[in-house]
């Protein structure tokens, strides 16, 4: 057995997964140099190497939650993937110049793609399972949780920043007889989210967020904030602020982590989010600092997993319709082990979705929390 494989078992072995076991964790090895190529490019190495069939693994998101929960990634650091990192605190990646960079990478692949993976509504943000038994349900409560949570009533007017399709702008102006304006920088997400919006009180917008410069009686922002960077958090916030009433309500949806990172791991950042980044708690407190008070802070954690399963239960059972559209095997995997290795970073812990609820100068009489 030569020196790397050996290494990589060993590895594997403090988070009992084995090269060739029995258990639907375990990795089967294809190509020999898949060793030292984890070894050399560590995440990244993974990623890639999945993509190009150098092994398989049946529960790629227990692999991962395994692997996240004993500390692997740690033990594994090749100096040349600090550079990203290192970017990352030299430059503003999210500087306004950039800010498209992600819709033309991800959000503005194929809206025909998307459509056969998410649900109805296309709604592409944790759905919320609390009372809900399949995806339709589940995300319909998402968008009504966030409604309630912010006391949205007929007439008023809506600002949401990163508005995708437009499901959540749809759902209030349907549901809640809201006015709602959405800003967007994917040019595919807010054509056809204006189709789908005709006729409803919805003005979707494809503009970057530091430009709206209007008043509001809310403010949410869903699935938005990880494309902001620390760079730009305190001016996200203060957007906001100059935008809502001072008896406006803010809500906040986003993934986070527990330790500050200032770019996602190479492998996404080359191949699914470019210029991401997770917040952790303190960067958004510090971020809102004398600008909002905090009303509540729900972790939907759990709610995560179960969404990225069951995007990857329908993007397997609309594959021949995918592959259809020009998307190669190559994409199925890489798109596999997106969805899947996501899902593996929430049930260990690493990632989490919060739902934070802001006031400009805190609620008279109390928030109450809604669940």
């Amino acid at each position: 057995m030569k020196q790397a494989e050996r290494t990589v078992r060993d590895l594997l072995a403090l988070a009992d997964i084995e090269i060739d076991g029995p258990d639907p964790w375990d990795i089967k090895v294809n190509n020999q140099q898949f060793y030292a190529r984890i070894l050399s490019h560590a995440a990244l190495g993974l990623g890639e190497s999945y993509m190009d069939r150098w092994w398989d693994c049946e529960r790629l998101d227990i692999l991962i939650h395994k692997l996240l929960r004993a500390g692997i990634e740690e033990k594994v650091k090749p100096v040349k993937l600090m550079l990203p990192i290192l970017a990352a605190k030299l430059f503003n990646r999210q500087k306004v110049s950039r800010a498209y960079q992600v819709a033309e990478k991800h959000y503005d692949l194929s809206n025909d793609m998307f459509k056969l993976m998410l649900d109805k509504r296309m709604v592409y943000t944790c759905a919320y399972w609390k009372d809900a038994t399949d995806l339709e349900a589940a995300q319909e409560a998402k968008l009504d949780l966030i409604c309630r949570k912010v006391g949205l009533q007929k007439g008023m007017r809506v600002l949401d920043i990163g508005c995708g399709w437009g499901s959540f702008a749809k759902f209030a102006a349907e549901k809640y007889g809201a006015s709602v304006v959405g800003v967007s920088v994917s040019k595919e997400q807010t054509e056809l989210g204006r189709e789908m919006c005709q006729g409803l009180d919805v003005d979707l917008r494809l503009e970057d967020y530091r430009s709206v410069d209007e008043k509001f009686d809310r403010v949410v922002s869903i699935g938005m904030f990880e494309a902001v960077g620390p760079k730009n958090f305190r001016t996200f916030m203060k957007v906001v602020n100059r935008c809502l009433n001072d008896d406006g309500i803010f809500l906040l949806h986003t993934i986070g982590t527990h330790s500050t990172a200032t770019a996602t791991d190479p492998w996404s950042e080359k191949y699914i989010f470019p210029n991401g980044a997770l917040p952790t708690p303190l960067q958004l407190t510090k971020a809102t600092d004398g600008i909002f008070q905090i009303e509540d802070w729900h972790n939907l954690n759990a709610n995560y997993t179960k969404t990225l399963l069951a995007w990857m239960d329908r993007f397997d059972r609309n594959w021949e319709k995918i592959e259809a559209l020009g998307f190669d095997d190559r994409f199925y995997r890489m798109w596999r082990y997106f969805l899947l290795t996501a899902a593996g970073t929430f049930t260990a812990r690493r990632s989490h979705l919060w739902q934070v609820v802001f006031s400009k100068k805190g609620i008279e009489g109390g928030y109450e929390a809604i669940r």
